[in-house]
Parts: structure tokens; sequence; C-alpha cells
């Protein structure tokens, strides 16, 4: 399968080029190469390599950032989407495309879980951008994925790594416990997109995280625990950690529908040992 990958550079891409770089042929392209907010680049370029599948892992994810840099957040994440999803179309292209949890407000009850089908209604910059781009990939693409995921650590700049850090710096630290949702680790994010096209499961929006729920200052408590950190971990508020964008309290994905596809995904806990224990032989070599 020829399988073209934009934004090569970022975390989920480095994930996403080792689980497809066997029997596939890859062309991995960052922003030097193509600038998706370009039409008639992305048009041109699409339409000359002609791909089986496009994975679109570019984004603009600096949450906070992005509500003094509207226009660039959009940009990327609603115009780039829109110029891939005519290029695909036009090539006959699958095209794989990453969303967001920030597509919605976060005010579900917590004994609930957001499934494909509730009304996105996003509360920040970062996710009314996503959000547009989500609609101009249904509207401009029949052969698409969108996988929603949320909490996204892996190889780069990432809250497990930084906690890990700060355990081992300070003799304490305070943590949100009052955000719910599942730490997803990017390789296996990887594999659910690598089994849901060798699978040809239909086309449509799912939810893509790993298994399970728990909070920041749970999800740190893990991370400490399985690293031998003795670092102090204070629960604190949303309330008590004011940021320029508002967090989702619940950012519960129901994983219901892509499941009933047969779709494998491992639980956060057993995805967070395999990370750590990953960075652990990086340290010694």
């Amino acid at each position: 399968m020829k399988i073209l990958i934009i934004g090569s550079k970022g975390m989920l891409a480095k994930a996403v080029i080792e689980k497809f770089k066997i029997g596939n042929n890859l062309t991995c392209i960052d922003k030097e190469e193509l600038d998706i907010t370009d039409k008639a680049a992305t048009l041109n370029f699409i339409a000359q390599l002609k791909p089986d599948c496009i994975i679109n892992c570019a984004a603009y994810t600096a949450v906070d950032k992005a509500e003094e840099e509207k226009e660039l957040a959009r940009q990327v994440n609603a115009v780039g989407p829109l110029n891939i999803s005519i290029a695909a179309k036009e090539a006959n292209s699958i095209f794989v495309h990453i969303s967001t949890d920030y597509v919605f407000d976060g005010s579900k009850e917590l004994s609930g879980e957001y499934t494909e089908t509730d009304e996105t209604n996003p509360i920040t910059v970062y996710g009314d951008t996503k959000a547009e781009g989500e609609k101009y990939v249904i509207e401009n693409c029949t052969k698409y994925y969108i996988y929603r995921t949320a909490w996204l650590y892996g190889d780069g700049n990432n809250f497990v790594r930084t906690m890990v850090k700060l355990g081992k710096e300070k003799e304490e630290v305070n943590v949100v416990d009052d955000q719910y949702g599942s730490p997803t680790y990017t390789e296996d994010l990887a594999d659910i997109i690598k089994q849901a096209i060798d699978k040809k499961i239909p086309y449509g929006i799912y939810h893509a995280t790993n298994l399970g729920f728990t909070t920041w200052y749970e999800f740190t408590k893990d991370i400490f625990q399985l690293e031998h950190i003795e670092c102090k971990v204070n629960p604190v508020t949303s309330k008590e950690f004011i940021r320029p964008a508002k967090r989702p309290n619940n950012s519960k994905l129901s994983k219901e529908k892509i499941l009933k596809e047969g779709i494998i995904i491992p639980e956060y806990r057993d995805a967070l040992k395999r990370f750590l224990k990953k960075e652990g032989q990086k340290n010694e070599e």
C-alpha cells in the first residue's frame, strides 16, 4: 500500500511511521515539504503521488497559545484538512484524520461517556478549529476515518515525561484531580489506525484512546508508583490551576463503536507500563 504521512516529525507520526514501515511504500512529509494550508500545492502534491491512503498527523496542538493565535490554529486544524480531503477524494485515497476530545465541552455527567453521535460544542479555539476540520473532512471526502483521541503521550514532549522529571526533582507536586479521560499511548493509537485499515472497517468517525478512565492526579500516582518515585502528589481542582484555555472536565470517550469492529485496544495502565519500560531501555543505551 502506498501511504502518505503528513506531519511526519510529530509524536504520533513517529509511532505511525514505525507501525506502517514494514510492507508499505511510505512517503513522509512535514511542513517544509508541503504547506497543507496552500490548496493548490496540496492538490498538486497528492495528485502526483496518488497514495492509497493519507494519514494526517499535522495539527496545531498548543491549546493555550491557540487562544491568541486563532487564525494560525484554524489554518492548520481546519483549512489544512479541507485541502487534504478535497485532494484525497480526487485521488481516490483513504483519508485518516486525527481529531480530539476538545470538540466536546466536557460538561456531560461523569457517569456518561461521549459517543461519536453526540453533538460537538467546543469551548476553546483549539477545539473549535478541530471541530471545523472534522466538518470539512465529512463534507468533502467519502473514504475517511476521523479518530478522536485524548491525553496523548509518546516519543516527544508529553505529560508522562514531564511528571517523571518533576517527580525526581521535587518533594511534592500539585496535579488536577477533577478532569477525567483516557491517557493514550501513541504506539497504541498507531496500531488502532493500522488494524482499522487492515480490517477495512466502515468509514466514519471513531473514538480511539486506550481503555479505562482516570484523572491526571491518579495517572501521576500510577507513573510515580511504576517508576518508584517518592514525590508526594497533591490533588487540586481546575479552578486552582487556571490556564488560558479551559480544559474539559469530562473527556471520557466511548470506544463501544470501534470495539464492535473487532479492534483490539489495550488498557491505559498496560500502555503506561510499556512506555516507561521503553523509556528505561533508552536511558540505559
